[in-house]
Formats: C-alpha cells, sequence, structure tokens
C-alpha cells in the first residue's frame, strides 16, 4: 500500500504539472514562445549567504595581519551562483553553466522570447524559481524570489543574471513581462552579471518588484507567467510601467 500511495503521488505529481504546462502553451502559443514550467526551491532556513561571506572576508582584512600562513584566493573562480543553496562549489567562469544543469538540475531553454511559468507561488518565503535562458550566444540566468524584506510582507523579486562579466552584461538588455486580465506590467532593464550577488541585486531593488496582491493580480490558479525577451543594445536605465 505504500509503494501504491508513493506511486499514485508521483502519478497526480506529473498530471498536475503536464496540465501547467498545458494551459501555458494555450495562453502563449499565439505568440510562437517557448513555455518552461518552473517548480519552486523551498530554503529550510537562510544559511550565510556567498555576499555575506566577501562582506566577513573584507572586515577581517582591516584587522591586524595574521601571521599564519594563509591560502591565496584565486580571483578568477566563481562562487555558485545558485541562490538558496549554501554551495561550496567555485569554478571559472567557462564551468558555471555546466556546474547549474548537473549539481542542481537547473533546465535551460533557448530563444529569443520565452516564458518562465513559475508555481506553487503560495509557498511562504524564502523560495527560489531558477532557470537559465540561452539566447544570442550567451547563458542569463533567471531568478524570481519570495522573500520577506519586511517581518509578514513577503514580496516577489525578478531578476535576469548574465553568466558573464560585467562588460558583456553591458551589451544586453532584458525585459520581463506579465498580461493578464486586461492588465500589463514590463520591467526592462540591463541584466546584471553572476560575478555580483543576487542578494544585492535584490536588497538594491534593481529587479523587478512585486508585492503579494500584485502577483496575485497577474498569477492563475497559483502560477505566474512571465515573458522574458533579450535584445543587444546599449546601457540605459531601467525602468517599470504598467
Amino acid at each position: 500500500m505504500l509503494f501504491f500511495t508513493q506511486c499514485f503521488g508521483a502519478v497526480l505529481d506529473l498530471i498536475h504539472l503536464r496540465f501547467q504546462h498545458y494551459k501555458a502553451k494555450r495562453v502563449f502559443s499565439a505568440a510562437g514562445q517557448l513555455v518552461c514550467v518552473v517548480n519552486p526551491t523551498h530554503s529550510l532556513k537562510y544559511a550565510p549567504t556567498r555576499c555575506a561571506a566577501a562582506q566577513a572576508s573584507t572586515e577581517q582584512s582591516i584587522l591586524p595581519p595574521c601571521h599564519h600562513h594563509e591560502a591565496v584566493h584565486d580571483p578568477q573562480l566563481v562562487p555558485c551562483t545558485c541562490p538558496l543553496f549554501s554551495c561550496p562549489w567555485e569554478g571559472h567562469l567557462e564551468v558555471v553553466v555546466s556546474h547549474l544543469r548537473q549539481t542542481h538540475r537547473i533546465n535551460i531553454l533557448q530563444g529569443a522570447e520565452i516564458v518562465f511559468l513559475a508555481t506553487d507561488m503560495h509557498l511562504p518565503a524564502p523560495t527560489d524559481w531558477i532557470i537559465m535562458h540561452s539566447c544570442l550566444g550567451h547563458q542569463f540566468l533567471l531568478v524570481l524570489r519570495k522573500q520577506e524584506k519586511y517581518e509578514g510582507h513577503p514580496q516577489f523579486f525578478a531578476t535576469m543574471m548574465l553568466i558573464g562579466t560585467p562588460t558583456q552584461a553591458n551589451n544586453f538588455t532584458y525585459r520581463l513581462e506579465l498580461n493578464r486580465n486586461q492588465r500589463r506590467l514590463k520591467w526592462e532593464a540591463t541584466p546584471r552579471s553572476v560575478l555580483e550577488c543576487v542578494d544585492s541585486v535584490i536588497s538594491d531593488g534593481d529587479c523587478l518588484v512585486l508585492n503579494t496582491s500584485l502577483a496575485q493580480l497577474f498569477s492563475d490558479n497559483g502560477s505566474l507567467a512571465i515573458g522574458i525577451a533579450i535584445t543587444t543594445s546599449k546601457v540605459h536605465s531601467p525602468e517599470a510601467e504598467m
């Protein structure tokens, strides 16, 4: 009975996922956009983030020099860019994509315009929805995070990070668009590099920010569809319009 119950639950989850994917395809197929259903990654507790660790390291460097021998950190190594995971991995920029795909099982979608369908928006914070987007010869990391910036008031933060250098990131513009029930919300900005910390981007508010009531206006049965488009362009200031 236990085996049957587990198998039946897995089948129901698969049917639910296929149903969500079918609904998204039905809505966006007319625009010729690829749809990716993204399940949430829920964090048990916030571990010290890579940003916090880097800040602590900077603060320690102010102290008098220690006479013990210390390992020299290679500045070309990039820490794991997957949010909500206290992953100790470090590697060169060229192998970040393979690490994210193999270790964290993050899907990658190709195309100039895609639809990011985040499921189970009701889950408590902190929760992340993550996908990689391959476009224009580069790979981008889209992060949608539900986080309490103020206690008891969760918000949704969506940002696009280029798996590349800040100089390369300045050559692109990304657009996130929500469109439902005769309402449209669009955010357009220059992506940030994964060499910067996604926590800093969210703390600065340099991303699409939705409060709970606004997210509910654009959600459908607990899922939020975000249209993504990437183009090459000059650097310009981000803007949000509704």
